[in-house]
C-alpha cells in the first residue's frame, strides 16, 4: 500500500509530457494568430514614409492621422454609425430575444423567428451588400424617402440589420436560462405590463442587453464589405478608407488608426465582459451568452 502511494506521488509529480505538448501547441497557435496584429503595432511607430519601409522610431504617423481631415471624417463617421447601429439593434434585438424566450418552447413562431435570425446571421455578407444597394436605391429614389440617400442613415440601417440578430441571441439567452416567476410575482401583485417590463424584465435582462450593444458597436466598426457597397461621397467609414488607400500603398498612419480601433474593440469587449461578471455569470455563460 505505502509503495502504491509513493508512485502515485511521483507520477504527480511527474511533468505530462501531452500537457506540456498542449500548452505549447496553445501557444504557437496564439503568437501565429496575434503576431500580424503586434507587427502591425509596431510598425504604427514607423517615421517611414511607407509602412513597410521601417526608418525609425517615433509618433509622426499619429500626429499625421490627426491632421488628416479625411482619416478624421472617416473615424468619426466610422463611429457614429457604429453608435447608431448599436442603438438601433439593441432596441429590436432586446424585444426580439426577451419575445422569443417567453414564448412557448417549440411553438411555429419561435421556430420561423429564430430560423429567420439564424439565416441574416450567417448569410454572407457580400450577399447582403448586393441585396441592400439596390434596396437602399429603390427607397431612396423610387419611393422617394429622401432619409435613404444620406450616408450616415444607409450605415446605421444597414449595420443593424446586421447585428439586431447578434443582440437577439444574447437576449435570449440570458432571459431564457432565468426563471420567469419575478415577472409572474408582478403580475399577481397588479403590476401593470409596463411596469413589470420596465422594473422587473428589463433590469433582469440588462447584462445581456449592454453586452448586445457593444457586440453590436464592434461589428458594425470593423464592417467593410457592406460599407463599401452603400456608402455615398462624404460618409466613407474607416475600414473602407483603408480598403481604398491599399491600391496606392499603405502609410504608417493607417497603421496608427488602426492599432487605436483594435484598442477600441478590445475595451469593448472587456466591458461586455465585466457586465456579464457583474451580472453574476460564469465564465462559461459568459461565453455561452456571447455565442448566443
Amino acid at each position: 500500500m505505502t509503495a502504491t502511494l509513493k508512485a502515485t506521488a511521483m507520477l504527480k509529480r511527474r511533468p505530462d509530457a501531452v500537457a506540456i505538448g498542449l500548452r505549447v501547441w496553445g501557444i504557437i497557435v496564439f503568437v501565429f494568430l496575434f503576431l500580424p496584429i503586434i507587427v502591425m503595432i509596431v510598425y504604427s511607430f514607423n517615421t517611414g514614409r511607407l509602412l513597410a519601409s521601417w526608418e525609425g522610431f517615433g509618433f509622426d504617423a499619429y500626429e499625421a492621422a490627426l491632421a488628416n481631415p479625411i482619416i478624421r471624417g472617416s473615424i468619426i463617421t466610422s463611429i457614429t454609425a457604429a453608435v447608431g447601429a448599436a442603438i438601433l439593434s439593441t432596441a429590436l434585438g432586446t424585444l426580439g430575444g426577451i419575445a422569443l424566450a417567453r414564448s412557448r418552447v417549440g411553438s411555429l413562431t419561435v421556430i420561423v423567428a429564430t430560423g429567420l435570425l439564424a439565416i441574416t446571421l450567417f448569410t454572407p455578407e457580400i450577399v447582403d451588400a448586393v441585396a441592400m444597394l439596390p434596396w437602399f436605391v429603390t427607397l431612396g429614389t423610387d419611393a422617394g424617402l429622401g432619409a435613404f440617400n444620406i450616408g450616415l442613415v444607409r450605415l446605421v440601417t444597414a449595420h443593424a440589420v446586421l447585428s439586431v440578430a447578434v443582440v437577439t441571441f444574447i437576449v435570449r439567452a440570458r432571459m431564457a436560462g432565468l426563471d420567469a416567476s419575478l415577472e409572474e410575482a408582478a403580475a399577481d401583485l397588479y403590476a401593470t405590463p409596463f411596469r413589470r417590463f420596465t422594473q422587473i424584465t428589463l433590469p433582469i435582462a440588462s447584462p445581456a442587453i449592454w453586452a448586445g450593444a457593444l457586440m453590436s458597436f464592434t461589428l458594425s466598426l470593423d464592417n467593410t464589405i457592406v460599407s463599401s457597397f452603400i456608402q455615398v461621397p462624404g460618409s466613407t467609414p474607416f475600414p473602407v478608407y483603408i480598403f481604398s488607400a491599399l491600391r496606392v500603398g499603405l502609410r504608417p498612419e493607417i497603421a496608427a488608426v488602426s492599432t487605436a480601433m483594435f484598442l477600441l474593440t478590445l475595451l469593448a469587449l472587456a466591458v461586455v465582459a465585466m457586465v456579464l461578471r457583474r451580472g453574476n455569470a460564469s465564465t462559461e455563460e459568459i461565453a455561452r451568452t456571447l455565442a448566443g
